[in-house]
């Protein structure tokens, strides 16, 4: 017998938000923790992208795995410091801007 193999969906990630912000409560989250989540989304994108894994991303910026598994799960604030020693390790310029509504 042979298993077929499944294919992976691609998932928009901007169509799967404006789904889920249909809900209340992910939309009242979403206001308080929604940027620290778009760019935990946006690492784990870079890393995958660069086929590295959470261990060598920790190595490049000096933390452990496991800080790394947080902040891919939006589960940590992100300092200036941190983001631009991500943008260093994937070779990237850090932009910070503040936009109108």
């Amino acid at each position: 017998m042979h298993k077929k193999k499944q294919s992976k969906k691609t998932i928009d990630f901007q169509e799967y938000l404006s789904g889920q912000l249909k809900n209340a409560t992910v939309k009242k989250h979403y206001h308080e923790y929604g940027k620290q989540l778009e760019i935990a989304y946006e690492i784990v994108q870079l890393r995958k992208k660069e086929k590295m894994s959470q261990s060598e991303l920790a190595k490049r910026i000096g933390t452990s795995q496991s800080n790394i598994a947080r902040m891919e799960a939006g589960e940590q604030n992100f300092t200036t410091d941190t983001l631009q020693k991500i943008a260093v390790a994937f070779k990237r310029d850090l932009k910070v801007e503040f936009v109108g509504r």
